[in-house]
C-alpha cells in the first residue's frame, strides 16, 4: 500500500501527483491519500477517466476536521 499526504502539495499540483502515484501501482494495490478535505472531485475524476480504478473499493474516512484518508484501489487485471 502506498500512502501520499497531499496536504503540503500546492493544490494545482495535487491531482497530477496523485495520478502519477496511482499509475505506479501494481494491479490490486491501493493508493491511500491524506487530504485536508474530502476528495470528491478527485473521486469523480478517477471514476470518469481512470479505467483501472476500482470504484467499488473506494473508501474515505474523516479522521480529524482537516484530515481525510481516502483509499483508491487499482483493479486486479
Amino acid at each position: 500500500m502506498t500512502t501520499l499526504d497531499v496536504r503540503e502539495i500546492p493544490p494545482v499540483n495535487r491531482h497530477p501527483t496523485i495520478h502519477d502515484a496511482f499509475d505506479e501501482l501494481e494491479p490490486g494495490e491501493t493508493l491511500t491519500i491524506v487530504n485536508d478535505h474530502e476528495p470528491k472531485p478527485l473521486f469523480y475524476e478517477f471514476q470518469a477517466e481512470v479505467e483501472s480504478f476500482d470504484v467499488d473499493g473506494y473508501e474515505v474516512e474523516r479522521v480529524e476536521p482537516q484530515k481525510f484518508v481516502a483509499k483508491f484501489p487499482k483493479r486486479e487485471e
